[in-house]
């Protein structure tokens, strides 16, 4: 057998502080989403039907990035999804997703003015999915997202056509992939990996995925990633779909994944990890409950200010200086135990 190589992901590394003239507050945090599209902030709402709906991809608009409606809907639901988006503001982006395979799905939502679609997969890297991929491209207006992927061969089977790539299999916090059929690429590798690949082409990567801390944002970036898409920080604050459930006095809302049962049982999003034709699904993915977390704006702030702060750390006034001046340090499992509030008893966490 060859020899293993090693993945890492957020907690094996820290970013080392450098000599710095950066004041956070002036950091620039504008990124680029796709090859056309500059979002003022770095951030994505993921394509899940308990985090993106018409409210969260307005507020998240107005607070600089840009939501991902979800597919697990009928067409005509997710065109009036986009219409009710727009409809607050043309200036609002939008995005929206669609199946590997959904050539009318993908031109219905082109109509109704959506900025950009992205093909929602588990595992783009297929014959089909790639052919598929390229008559989308061809029939829409809108740019094109393509994912999910983890390697660099991946990516470049799309780099020639792909507005930007959305790399991620299996990291998500309601994601049973890699237990399930034993396969994925530990996160930061894999942003590594596909930034590496694309950085020639200039194709925008978005990393998708086990992003659990404003940290996590800074680490993802500085990898090479242009922006992040976000599912659970963003599934609990009140403009995720849902109501705001009490258990034991503490509350929570509904976080579930797309390979979960109860979202393929809704059907519409089936194609994502069903097995055609045997009409049984296999779940790589969980039903939850997530903290609840208030109003999407004050959680867009701390993320913001985490990002600004790592940021000023590095020396990176922007999210390209970022790119360049970043460097890693592997750490331990002690290291990673310091890197947490230790030897106290929180009072509130």
């Amino acid at each position: 057998m060859a020899r293993i190589p090693l993945g890492i992901t957020f907690d094996d590394v820290l970013l080392i502080p450098q000599r710095s003239d950066v004041n956070p507050a002036e950091v620039d945090v504008k990124a680029r989403l796709t090859k056309n599209i500059v979002l003022q902030a770095p951030l994505a709402s993921a394509v899940m039907d308990t985090v993106t709906e018409a409210k969260m991809a307005i507020a998240l608009a107005k607070e600089g990035g840009i939501g991902f409606l979800h597919r697990n809907c009928s067409i005509a639901e997710q065109v009036a999804m986009v219409q009710t988006v727009k409809n607050q503001s043309k200036s609002l982006l939008v995005g929206a997703g669609i199946g590997p395979h959904d050539l009318e799905r993908a031109k219905a939502l082109d109509k109704a003015g959506v900025d950009v679609i992205s093909i929602d997969c588990a595992h783009a890297h297929k014959t089909q999915i790639i052919a598929d991929a390229k008559k989308i491209k061809k029939a829409i207006q809108a740019d094109l997202v393509i994912g999910n992927i983890a390697t660099a061969e991946a990516a470049r089977a799309f780099v020639a056509f792909a507005d930007a790539l959305k790399v991620g299999v299996g990291p998500g916090s309601i994601c049973t992939t890699r237990i399930v059929s034993g396969v994925g690429v530990p996160q930061l590798t894999a942003i590594m990996d596909v930034a590496k690949a694309v950085k020639a082409n200039h194709v925008p990567v978005i990393a998708d995925g086990g992003i659990r801390f404003s940290g996590d944002i800074v680490k993802a970036l500085a990898a090479g990633a242009d922006s992040v898409m976000l599912g659970s920080l963003f599934a609990g604050t009140d403009e995720a779909p849902g109501e705001i459930l009490e258990v034991e006095g503490k509350k929570y809302k509904s976080y579930r994944g797309m390979g979960s049962f109860a979202a393929m049982q809704k059907g519409k999003a089936v194609d994502r990890y069903s097995h055609k034709g045997s009409g049984k699904h296999v779940a790589e993915g969980v039903d939850a409950l997530t903290p609840y977390k208030g109003p999407l704006a004050e959680v867009v702030f701390q993320m913001l200010g985490g990002l600004r702060s790592g940021m000023g750390y590095v020396g990176a006034k922007n999210i390209r200086e970022l790119h360049r001046k970043a460097k890693f340090i592997q750490i331990t499992q002690a290291g990673r135990e310091e890197s947490h509030p230790h030897s106290v008893i929180l009072k509130k966490l």
